[in-house]
This record gives C-alpha cells, sequence and structure tokens, in this order.
C-alpha cells in the first residue's frame, strides 16, 4: 500500500502550496517509509526523494515553478516490505512515474528475460516507465499487473490512471487539479470540493489550460475498488 499524488496548479498562491501541503502530509497514512517528488520545469523533469515520511520531507513548491509561474508536480509516499532502496518517483529526464500497485512478483534478475527491458533499480516500477517509454499501452502491457499511476511529462503535463485493482481520485480547486489514492486524503487535506473517482481503464490528460481529457485505454480490468469509498 502506497500514495501517489498528481498537482497541476496555475499561478499558485500561498494557501495552495498549503493545501498541496496537506495532501502530501495526509497521504503518508498509506506510506511512512519514504516520499519523493518529480516536477517539471523548462522543459526538464527534476526528482527528489528521501527515506523519511512526507511530513518530514522538504517542500519548496515556490523553486519548483517554470517560467510562467505554474506547477506541474507528482508525488509519492511509500509503504516498503523490504528495503528503502530505489525509492519513487522513478524517472528520466522524459518522464517520471509515481505508482501504486505491484508490476511482477518476479525477481529483477528475470526482468530482462521475462519483459526484454534492461533496468537500473530493482523497484518494478521501473518496468512500468520502460513500457510506456517504448511507446507500449502500460494498462494493456501490464493487465494483470496492479496499477494506479500518475504520469509527469517536461512540457508539464501530467496522466493519471488506474486498472481495476487500485483506487485513484481527482478533484479541481479553483486553478488547481490535484490527483490522489483516495478521496479520504483528498477531505483530510481541507477540500470541499466535488471528488471524482478515477474511472478503471482510462487514461486522465490534463495540461496547464487545466482541461482533464479522457482516453479509453482498451483494457479490460474489472473494478474491484467500486465499493471502496464512496464520494460525496
Amino acid at each position: 500500500m502506497c500514495s501517489v499524488v498528481g498537482a497541476l496548479c496555475v499561478n499558485p498562491s500561498f494557501t495552495d502550496f498549503q493545501l498541496l501541503r496537506n495532501i502530501f502530509n495526509q497521504s503518508q497514512i498509506r506510506g511512512l517509509h519514504a516520499t519523493g517528488i518529480s516536477y517539471a520545469r523548462d522543459g526538464k523533469v527534476f526528482t527528489e526523494k528521501t527515506p523519511e515520511k512526507a511530513d518530514n520531507f522538504q517542500l519548496n513548491f515556490p523553486s519548483y515553478l517554470d517560467k510562467d509561474k505554474n506547477l506541474a508536480l507528482i508525488g509519492h509516499c511509500r509503504y516498503s516490505t523490504s528495503d528503502l532502496n530505489f525509492n519513487q518517483p522513478i524517472s528520466t529526464d522524459e518522464l517520471s512515474v509515481a505508482h501504486n500497485g505491484v508490476i511482477t512478483q518476479e525477481p529483477a534478475e528475470s526482468w530482462k528475460q521475462l519483459y526484454g527491458y534492461d533496468c537500473e533499480t530493482r523497484n518494478d516500477t521501473e518496468l512500468l516507465l520502460k513500457s510506456i517509454l517504448d511507446g507500449k499501452n502500460p494498462l494493456k502491457k501490464w493487465e494483470n499487473a496492479s496499477i494506479a499511476c500518475c504520469e509527469l511529462h517536461p512540457e508539464g503535463h501530467i496522466r493519471f490512471y488506474r486498472n481495476g485493482k487500485r483506487p485513484l481520485y481527482f478533484c479541481r480547486v479553483k486553478n488547481n487539479i490535484f490527483v490522489s489514492s483516495t478521496a479520504d486524503i483528498l477531505k483530510r487535506a481541507g477540500i470541499s470540493e466535488e471528488i471524482e473517482r478515477a474511472k478503471p481503464n482510462v487514461y486522465y490528460k490534463a495540461d496547464k489550460s487545466l482541461c482533464i481529457t479522457e482516453e479509453d485505454s482498451g483494457a479490460t480490468s474489472t473494478d474491484l475498488q467500486i465499493n471502496y469509498e464512496t464520494v460525496k
């Protein structure tokens, strides 16, 4: 069990930063062992992560803003069942991924033979990242996996999605879009606006226009989260 966070903030205020800080702090209930973020600035992706819980993680939001004073960010709070190596987000200059779920339980030594990807870490989220960079449809490529994911692209848009095995929610708050693993996290952070459950097998894309588009992935995962929590 881990938590993912996504945020697009257009000309954010101090109050917006406080709200996003609250979302991270409330997200740590799903992962106290490590925290990480990636942000897009000037056409590049930057990543920071550390093996400590979110309320100890230094978040300097003003320094993450792009030249237009906008913020595009994803984050991750990790619950570790093994060690604190290879924390998330997993990133390159082209893409960053924050993922809740399991892609494979096969040992990392077998990934190249089984899936065709050379990996630098032992975190199976790297397989998800590699497949996206390879132009694959991740929800179809990994249909037997469990996935709730936020992607950050260097031009400053985010893509988020889930299959039926993991929860994911999103909302609009004034000039912001926020994504979180559960509706309760957003509510506890202080959000009273409508919260939407992400549909399974659908890719959501949000950019600095604050427009959210949907694309059917073609995957057919059954929604096991339908009774997970009720959004009001």
